[in-house]
């Protein structure tokens, strides 16, 4: 008889139990965490946010949602929330490894910015030689502003943003499943519609049961829980981070009772919208 699948771990940084950091922004070399694990990074993926892989020297191995490449210095690489990826490094690779929480992705209002496209779709390309200079120089800034205490955030943010406008445009992430990067396209654009999930798979050409194993291998959820994370990951951020009430969050984001809004938001992250408005202005007092 054989043996279940093992599920797919989840992490904040790899090795580190899972936690949902609202604005969790972080970057350590290639080699800090490879090192300590022969260079090997087991498959794994964050719930809770994004992460971009700098590689100015050496190669990787990656392999994202299942499918293997093996690329060659100078790169980068995006890999979108909930994506599962793992690398094998050649040893003595250098570069560096940026995490940043999906409420980084508050700062960017514009739904046409690529570098939005790129957080939320994912993406990968060659660093030109004209970028290479800049780029490790704003990383050295993020390493040194890390161990600064108290930190300023806001600073910290900046120069984060600074330094993922220094990348290219990216080709597509060729190992991320196009349809997968189609769903997560329409959730972005539909997901205060409330569309049920027969629209997305009328888009996306799939069947019920073709996008909820999709959904199931590669994001580890049904469609309907991506859809209803991404809008809670939405909310939480609109409470935290604007001076939005209650009720204008839930009308902003398609609800027409801010009760059931209440109640959605509670199932979905544990919290009242209350409790996590009083907190905000509690901290900001």
């Amino acid at each position: 008889m054989s043996q279940p699948a093992s599920p797919v771990p989840s992490f904040t940084l790899y090795g580190e139990p899972e936690a949902d950091l609202a604005s969790l922004l972080h970057i350590e070399t290639i080699a800090a965490r490879s090192e300590l694990h022969d260079w090997e990074i087991g498959a794994h993926r964050h719930q809770h946010s994004v992460q971009i892989l700098i590689v100015e020297h050496g190669a990787v191995r990656a392999s994202i949602d299942g499918r293997k490449e093996t690329m060659q210095a100078p790169l980068f690489l995006c890999i979108p929330q909930a994506t599962v990826h793992g690398f094998v490094f050649d040893p003595q690779t250098r570069g560096y490894v940026l995490t940043l929480s999906v409420d980084f992705l508050t700062r960017l209002t514009d739904r046409e910015d690529p570098l939005l496209a790129l957080l939320t779709e994912g993406g990968r390309g060659e660093l030109p030689e004209d970028c290479r200079a800049r780029i490790s120089w704003l990383a050295a800034e993020l390493l040194e502003e890390m161990h600064r205490w108290p930190r300023d955030e806001r600073f910290l943010a900046n120069i984060f943003e600074a330094l993922l406008r220094s990348l290219p445009m990216p080709q597509e992430l060729g190992a991320l499943d196009p349809r997968l990067a189609l769903f997560r396209q329409l959730v972005e654009r539909h997901m205060t519609e409330h569309r049920p999930v027969e629209f997305y798979t009328e888009a996306t050409g799939l069947s019920l049961r073709s996008l909820a194993r999709l959904c199931s291998r590669q994001l580890g959820c049904s469609p309907r829980q991506a859809i209803n994370r991404r809008l809670a990951a939405e909310a939480d951020r609109m409470l935290r981070h604007t001076n939005a009430s209650v009720v204008q969050v839930s009308d902003a984001l398609g609800f027409k009772d801010p009760s059931y809004f209440s109640r959605f938001f509670k199932r979905e992250a544990g919290q009242r919208p209350s409790e996590i408005k009083r907190g905000t202005e509690i901290g900001q007092a």
